[in-house]
């Protein structure tokens, strides 16, 4: 089962050589190749559901969902479908330290036992540099990554409440120096929760609702999972595959104490809207919106660097380098029965989110996939060709050597993708029509190799594609 949106057909970005003769791209069709990439690869990975949503700054140009939410009743995934986001509450929580800081009611490098005089947790190095709220938010402060109780063991997940969360500190102690490694920390941003109800005054949920998720209307964003829309609004989680490909029905869990760090839902469409406030606050005119333009840039640059070279993250932020060289931030989230991710392209100030009902593969895979796709988004065509490249639009069958081929227009051309594909942008190949039935694939160098050509039935209906003395039957779906 699947639900495609596909909006604002027409969508461009400026792309120019020279400002005066600035021409526009037009992702239409590369936008239909997410949609049909997607779709393979929810079957091809075996996903119960997967959501995606891809925003050009202030718009979102394209929303989809595929599969189902709830396998049982057979409940289709959309882009509302509501998923448990895991550490993307991460972001909020470090928006909300952020908000306390710009306000002058916390520094960064104040330490978090003058905050939290609860704060017990074992300093085994006598020559550590301090834990502060900066390290916290970098995951440098040398703290365990998880606190002190057994929560991502299935299959119940009893996430400790905040009285045996801060009494468990006791019982821990720190992994490394303060600011010598990188160490993810759940542990880390918990506390930091714990520093917000302390330095506001309110209770963590309040203080997030109040002064983050109502000014950004994100309506579907909440500080806890919704047990009442578990199953209909929300998808239930599903494990990993199993050896014989089966998913088992993942618990509901409560995030607890570790909410600050796990506890938040929230769908691709209010992801989407978290983005863009990004991107209205990064533009250089932009002002105040929930934090200072200032301040956000100021997260979303890196703020440590592991030791080898590899791992780069903000005040809260993860920050890394795309391929093509352009600095991309955004978190990840992996809780039991999902996987989600928001990634945001600076630059370009493109984004996209994307959700999992079930443990396994990365969404980052999703983003990765998409994104090289629509890097390949073509110039508007000027060719008047009057050949009617719908007639060859469709899937064709490459067995036994591939699983399937399908064949869309891309501007004046097709393209061509076989399914599955790992790299959906780089696999891309496209063809160049020359006569009758008749097309060449087009080179990376821009020049034109070997024919390719379809088959007609007595009707005038495209039956198959000839390519290498070959024939590839299309098939219906």
């Amino acid at each position: 089962m699947k639900k495609i949106y596909i909006l604002l057909p027409f969508l461009v970005f400026g792309f120019s050589m020279f400002a005066q003769e600035a021409k526009r791209k037009d992702y239409t069709d590369a936008l239909k190749f997410v949609e049909v990439w997607l779709d393979a690869q929810k079957d091809f990975d075996n996903l119960p559901g997967i959501s995606a949503v891809v925003v050009d700054d202030q718009e979102i140009i394209w929303k989809g969902g595929f599969g189902e939410s709830n396998m049982a009743e057979g409940i289709g995934t959309d882009p509302a479908t509501i998923c448990s986001i895991c550490s993307i509450s991460k972001l909020f929580t470090s928006i909300a330290v952020m908000k306390l800081y710009e306000e002058g009611k916390l520094s960064l490098d104040d330490e978090i036992q003058d905050i939290l005089p609860w704060f017990s947790l074992k300093q085994r190095y006598e020559g550590s540099g301090p834990i502060t709220i900066r390290a916290i938010l970098t995951h440098s402060a040398g703290l365990p990554r998880e606190a002190n109780a057994s929560y991502w063991s299935a299959p119940d997940f009893e996430f400790p409440e905040d009285k045996d969360f801060e009494e468990g500190l006791a019982e821990l102690e720190t992994l490394y120096p303060s600011s010598t490694y990188f160490q993810y920390s759940n542990l880390g941003l918990a506390l930091l929760g714990k520093v917000v109800e302390e330095v506001s005054g309110k209770d963590y949920d309040t203080y997030i609702e109040e002064n983050i998720l109502e000014p950004l209307r994100l309506k579907d964003t909440r500080s806890f999972l919704p047990k009442e829309l578990y199953g209909k609004e929300m998808a239930i989680g599903y494990s990993a595959t199993k050896r014989d490909g089966d998913r088992e029905v993942i618990n509901f869990f409560e995030a607890n104490a570790i909410t600050p760090a796990a506890g938040f839902s929230s769908n691709v469409l209010d992801l989407a809207k978290f983005a863009s406030w990004q991107f209205r606050l990064l533009n250089e005119d932009a002002g105040y919106e929930v934090l200072k333009s200032s301040t956000l840039k100021y997260m979303q640059n890196v703020q440590w660097v592991d030791p080898d070279f590899d791992t780069m993250w903000g005040l809260g932020f993860s920050v890394y380098k795309g391929p093509d060289g352009s600095k991309w931030v955004g978190h990840g989230g992996s809780c039991p029965g999902y996987r989600t991710v928001v990634s945001l392209n600076t630059k370009t100030k493109m984004a996209f989110s994307v959700m999992i009902n079930a443990g396994g593969e990365s969404p980052e895979k999703y983003v990765r996939g998409m994104h090289s796709i629509l890097s390949k988004g073509q110039l508007s065509s000027d060719n008047d060709s009057k050949v009617k490249l719908d007639d060859y639009v469709g899937y064709f069958n490459p067995q036994p050597w591939s699983s399937e081929m399908y064949i869309g227009k891309w501007g004046d051309k097709l393209a061509l993708i076989y399914l599955p594909s790992s790299s959906p942008g780089s696999d891309l190949t496209f063809l160049k029509h020359v006569k009758g039935d008749e097309f060449r694939r087009v080179r990376e160098n821009g020049e034109l190799g070997e024919s390719i050509s379809f088959i007609r039935d007595e009707d005038g209906n495209i039956t198959k594609m000839k390519r290498y003395n070959n024939f590839y039957t299309k098939i219906n779906k």
